[in-house]
């Protein structure tokens, strides 16, 4: 494929694997990696009308690098979005998507149930800063209805939430928020590119973790914010500010990473819905959340936004009649299943092609307090199952086994 101009529209995996890609005159195989912190210039003259941005080239690597664009180009292509730029981290995604057009006096309008670094950033950084968070329950369509009656300047939301998957109705909450006008952004994440495409569904924007399924084996750290052209802007010029951006080792392994994309969490959705379906019907699992289970409470909207479930399954472990929920007893019990077992490795990351289990009410969501968990939904006994790539048998042996523990 030397000369893509008369190519007709290619379709996502294709473009996961030839998206971006430009060649140097060496004609290497690979994309080549631009380990630079800078360019040079011809004259002084190029250098003057290339920082008075008379003309389009490279300048500095916090600005922009070819390795870093390669990325981006590729992930906007999958994306279907006009735009992408990529991030030192998922939380710099999260956190420039949103500064970029907030200031003293905005409003932002969020899900309840969030990542709880997200709910830190709203609530002891935005909050101090003279931004008003109005927050609504994540599933209930009136809430969203009554909290964007008034106009606000952004609206950020998870589908499916970490960790309970819970399933929101994204073309009804674009279309009030375009009446409240605000920009809606949509944390993808669960779902990846593969499962939901939020810019069909009526979202102005998506952010990435790219550190989650995007790497997908554990190795970096990395984000990506993808919108129009007007938004990203403003997102490029205040990250490339601010310091936040992608280096070009990181931007390489990501950029290959996106070509086994839809292999890898294919294969994990798989695997999670046939151990989802398996658990529901343990009698030590009290409740399991997977989008694409029937018995999922947005089932219905689920198959109607996402064509694949995802590769996480969140569980409750049974308790004993009568013990507390959120208390020590119903602890000890989630703690006998994680250390009994053997293959899933405990860590608080997800997307990874080893499969991970997570303890949120200690971890993850730790910080957002006994009350905050609870009216998320998440106890004690609340496990977060990421499904890699092992063989499903044994990921299902080794789930007995720890539930055999408790």
């Amino acid at each position: 494929m030397t000369d893509s101009s008369d190519c007709p529209p290619l379709r996502p995996d294709t473009l996961a694997v030839r998206g971006g890609l430009s060649r140097t005159a060496f004609d290497e195989m690979s994309e080549a990696m631009f380990i630079t912190q800078g360019y040079v210039y011809a004259t002084a003259a190029e250098a003057e009308a290339a920082f008075a941005g008379e003309i389009d080239r490279y300048q500095y690597s916090r600005y922009g690098n070819p390795t870093v664009t390669m990325f981006e180009q590729r992930l906007r292509a999958m994306e279907g979005a006009e735009d992408c730029f990529a991030t030192a981290t998922g939380m710099a995604a999260v956190f420039v998507s949103l500064a970029c057009i907030l200031r003293q006096g905005s409003r932002l309008v969020a899900s309840r149930a969030l990542f709880g670094s997200s709910l830190v950033v709203f609530n002891e950084y935005f909050a101090n800063w003279g931004i008003q968070v109005d927050y609504v329950d994540a599933t209930d369509p009136a809430d969203w209805e009554r909290a964007l009656a008034t106009p606000a300047d952004a609206v950020f939301i998870e589908s499916p939430t970490n960790p309970m998957q819970d399933v929101l109705d994204i073309p009804h909450i674009a279309a009030l928020s375009r009446k409240a006008g605000a920009l809606l952004i949509v944390d993808n994440v669960f779902a990846t590119p593969i499962g939901q495409k939020p810019l069909a569904l009526g979202a102005d924007a998506v952010v990435y973790s790219a550190t989650k399924h995007i790497d997908g084996q554990g190795r970096v750290l990395g984000g990506a914010v993808l919108g129009s052209h007007e938004y990203v802007e403003k997102v490029r010029t205040m990250v490339r500010t601010m310091g936040a951006t992608m280096t070009p080792f990181v931007a390489w392994v990501l950029g290959k990473s996106l070509e086994t994309l839809s292999v890898r969490v294919r294969a994990q959705a798989a695997s999670a819905m046939e151990l989802a379906t398996w658990m529901e019907a343990h009698p030590k699992v009290a409740v399991v959340r997977y989008p694409l289970l029937p018995s999922h409470p947005q089932y219905e909207l689920a198959a109607k936004q996402m064509t694949l479930g995802g590769t996480l399954v969140t569980i409750d472990l049974a308790i004993p009649e009568g013990v507390d929920p959120h208390g020590p007893e119903a602890k000890a019990v989630a703690f006998r299943f994680l250390d009994a077992l053997q293959i899933f490795d405990l860590a608080n990351n997800l997307g990874d092609a080893k499969s991970i289990a997570t303890h949120p009410a200690t971890t993850t969501h730790r910080r957002l307090g006994p009350a905050g968990r609870a009216a998320v939904g998440i106890s004690e006994p609340t496990i977060r199952l990421s499904i890699g790539l092992e063989d499903v048998e044994d990921l299902r042996e080794d789930l007995a086994r720890a539930l055999d523990a408790i």
